[in-house]
C-alpha cells in the first residue's frame, strides 16, 4: 500500500494485500507480459499526476465466486481518507468465464457489472462505482492469462467525516465468473491542478486569435471595443408550464440560459394521453415563451423506449395488433414533425434505448432506425439524437460506452442520421458531436455543489466533441433531483448558481484597447458572435458584427469592408 498526500494517489492496492471475500473464493497473482493483452494507458489520468498511467500488467485473479457478494477486499490505511475531499477510484477490471473441460474457445459475449465499493466503519457503503466488463467463454489457460477485454474502473466519492476504518471491496459478478483486478488505486483529486489544465485545453479548443484591422492610415491610438453577444457553446435548461409563471425563474433563465427543453410537454404521453385526443396547447405556449425570449428549444422526445413511460392505450393496441401500433408510430411522427417542422433544431428520437425496447420488441429492431429516417425526412433541418443515461458511470450493464457505440453504429448502418451525448469512448468511436442534455449536480452542501458543478462544466467545455450542455432545471422546488438547485425557492442565487454565473462570465470575451501603428488591434476570443466598434479621435465610429468560428489561423476583421 502507498500513502502520498502530497501527490495524488492516497491509496494504491498492494497486489499481495488482497483478502478473499466468500467461503470458496481463491486469489492468485499474475503478471501479463504481452502488451497486446494489456488495457490502453489511462490518458485521462495524465492531467492528474502529470504523466500517463501505464498499466503494470500485475493483477489479482479471483476464482470460485459463489454469489454477487463474493470477491476480494483490502483495508485502507487508517487516516488516509480525509473529509470534504473528492476521491476518484481508478484501475482496470476484467472478467472471464471458464469453459467446461474440452470445450472450444469463444462464446456469447456477456456484460457483467463489477462493483468497486468503499465501505467505512460499520460497513456503510460510500461509493458503489466500478466497471462493466464483457466476457466470452474461455479455456482454462485463458481464464488465468487474459482472454477478455479490460474495462476502466470509474467512480468517485467524498466523506463528511474521517472514518475509523475503511476498506475497498470488489464484487458483483454472478457465480462462475472470475474477476481480475489491475492497478486499483484511490486518488485525491486536485481541482486547482485539474482546472489549470482544463483552462489551457479550453483556450485551444474554444478560442481563436482575432485581428481587428482598419486600413487607409487610421490613426494609432483610436479606441477599440469588442463585445461578445453570444456563445457558440450553448447552455440551457428544461422548463415547464409552471416555472415560466415564476418571475424569479424567468429572470435567471432569460439572463443566463441560451437554450430550453420542455420537461414533459412534448412527450407522447403528454400530447396524446388518450388515443386520438391531441394536446399541443401546452407545448405551443412554451414554444411561444421561448420565441419571445429568443431561446432555441430541443425537441424532447418523439418516442420513449422504456415500458414504464409508454401510455396505456399504446400498450393496449401493442398487445393485440402490430399493424395498429406501427400506424400509431407513423401518425406520431407525421403529427409532431409535420406540425413543428423547422421549430426544434434538435430531437431526441427514441429516448433511453439502452434501458428500454418497447417498440423494438413489438415492431422489430429496425423500427428504431425507421424513426430516425422518417424524422429526417419530415424535418431535414433538425439534428437527431441518441440519448441515454449512466453511460459514463461504469456500473450499469445496460449502458456501457461499448453498447452505446454498438447502438449508434447499428442505427447508422440502417440509415439513421444521429448525434450522441456521452464522452471520450463515444467521440473516438463514432466521431459524432456530443451534448450533455439532462445535467444536474446533487449535493446538500451549497459550496461543495458549486465545486462539483464547476468540475463537470469545465470538463464538458474543454472537451472538443461536446457542443452544449442543458441542465435539467436550476431552481429549488421545480427540480426532480434534490439538492441540485442553483437558485433558491425565494429567488436568491446560491453558491452553485454564482459559480455558474462566474463560469459563464469567464467564458465570454470582452476586449478593449487601441489600434497600433499598423491600424490593428489583436485579441483572443471565445467562439461566438460579436460586435466591434472603433472610435476615431474625431469621434467618428466604425461598427461591425462578426463571428469567431473554429480555426487555426487568426481571423482578420476588416472594419472597412
Amino acid at each position: 500500500m502507498s500513502i502520498d498526500l502530497q501527490g495524488d494517489v492516497v491509496f494504491e492496492v498492494d497486489a499481495i494485500g488482497w483478502a478473499p471475500s466468500g467461503a470458496r473464493t481463491a486469489l492468485s497473482l499474475h503478471h501479463e507480459l504481452d502488451p497486446a493483452r494489456l488495457p490502453a494507458a489511462n490518458k485521462g489520468e495524465a492531467t492528474v499526476g502529470g504523466h500517463e498511467r501505464t498499466p503494470s500488467g500485475r493483477y489479482v485473479l479471483a476464482t470460485g465466486l459463489a454469489d454477487e457478494e463474493d470477491g476480494l477486499c483490502q483495508a485502507i490505511t487508517p487516516g488516509a481518507l480525509k473529509p470534504r475531499v473528492t476521491y476518484r477510484v481508478a484501475g482496470w477490471i476484467s472478467v472471464s468465464v471458464a469453459a467446461a473441460p474440452g470445450a472450444g474457445v469463444g462464446g456469447t459475449t456477456t456484460y457483467h457489472p463489477v462493483h468497486v465499493s468503499i465501505r467505512v466503519d460499520d460497513g456503510r457503503c460510500v461509493i458503489d462505482g466500478g466497471a462493466v466488463a464483457c466476457s466470452a467463454a474461455a479455456s482454462e489457460s485463458e481464464a488465468a492469462g487474459g482472454g477478455s477485454r479490460w474495462a476502466e474502473i470509474k467512480g468517485a466519492f467524498r466523506l463528511k467525516e474521517s472514518p475509523r476504518s475503511a476498506a475497498v471491496h470488489v464484487h458483483g459478478v454472478p457465480a462462475g465468473v472470475d474477476v481480475k483486478v489491475m492497478d486499483l488505486r484511490i486518488i485525491a483529486t486536485d481541482p486547482k491542478a485539474r482546472f489549470s489544465y482544463l483552462k489551457d485545453k479550453t483556450d485551444k479548443v474554444r478560442k481563436r486569435d482575432v485581428v481587428v484591422n482598419v486600413a487607409g492610415g487610421a490613426p494609432a491610438g483610436a479606441s477599440v471595443r469588442v463585445v461578445q453577444l453570444d456563445s457558440a457553446f450553448p447552455i440551457g435548461s428544461c422548463i415547464n408550464g409552471t416555472v415560466i409563471q415564476d418571475p424569479a425563474f424567468v429572470d435567471f433563465f432569460t439572463n443566463h440560459m441560451d437554450w430550453a427543453v420542455f420537461e414533459n410537454e412534448l412527450k407522447w404521453y403528454w400530447t396524446e394521453a388518450q388515443r386520438g385526443q391531441l394536446n399541443y396547447a401546452d407545448a405551443d405556449r412554451l414554444l411561444d415563451f421561448c420565441d419571445r425570449a429568443g431561446k432555441p428549444v430541443r425537441g424532447h422526445c418523439i418516442f420513449w423506449a422504456v415500458d414504464g413511460d409508454v401510455q396505456q392505450w399504446i400498450k393496449d393496441i401493442a398487445a393485440y395488433d402490430r399493424d395498429q401500433l406501427m400506424a400509431a408510430v407513423q401518425a406520431r411522427l407525421n403529427g409532431l414533425l409535420g406540425r413543428y417542422a423547422g421549430r426544434f433544431p434538435h430531437y431526441d428520437v427514441n429516448n433511453e434505448m439502452l434501458h428500454g425496447r418497447f417498440f423494438r420488441d413489438r415492431l422489430g429492431d429496425d423500427v428504431a432506425a425507421l424513426m430516425f429516417r422518417e424524422a429526417a425526412r419530415l424535418d431535414p433541418g433538425a439534428a437527431l439524437f441518441v440519448n441515454d443515461y449512466n453511460v459514463e458511470c461504469g456500473n450499469d450493464p445496460s449502458a456501457t460506452p461499448e453498447r452505446y457505440v454498438e447502438l449508434i453504429r447499428y442505427l447508422q448502418w440502417r440509415g439513421a442520421q444521429i448525434i450522441c451525448d456521452a464522452l471520450d469512448a463515444l467521440s473516438a468511436a463514432t466521431d459524432l458531436p456530443i451534448w450533455f442534455t439532462e445535467l444536474d449536480v446533487g449535493e446538500p452542501d451549497d459550496a461543495l455543489r458549486a465545486d462539483d458543478l464547476e468540475a463537470v462544466m469545465r470538463e464538458a467545455y474543454a472537451h472538443p466533441a461536446v457542443q452544449g450542455v442543458v441542465l435539467w432545471g436550476f431552481m429549488q422546488g421545480y427540480m426532480w433531483r434534490q439538492d441540485a438547485a442553483l437558485v433558491n425557492s425565494d429567488g436568491t442565487v446560491n453558491d452553485a448558481g454564482q459559480r455558474f454565473i462566474d463560469l459563464r462570465r469567464e467564458w465570454t470575451s470582452d476586449a478593449r484597447g487601441r489600434l497600433d501603428a499598423d491600424g490593428q488591434f489583436k485579441f483572443r476570443g471565445f467562439h461566438g458572435n460579436y460586435v466591434a466598434q472603433v472610435t476615431m479621435p474625431t469621434g467618428t465610429k466604425m461598427l461591425k458584427a462578426f463571428s469567431v468560428d473554429k480555426g487555426d489561423t487568426p481571423l482578420v476583421l476588416d472594419m472597412d469592408n
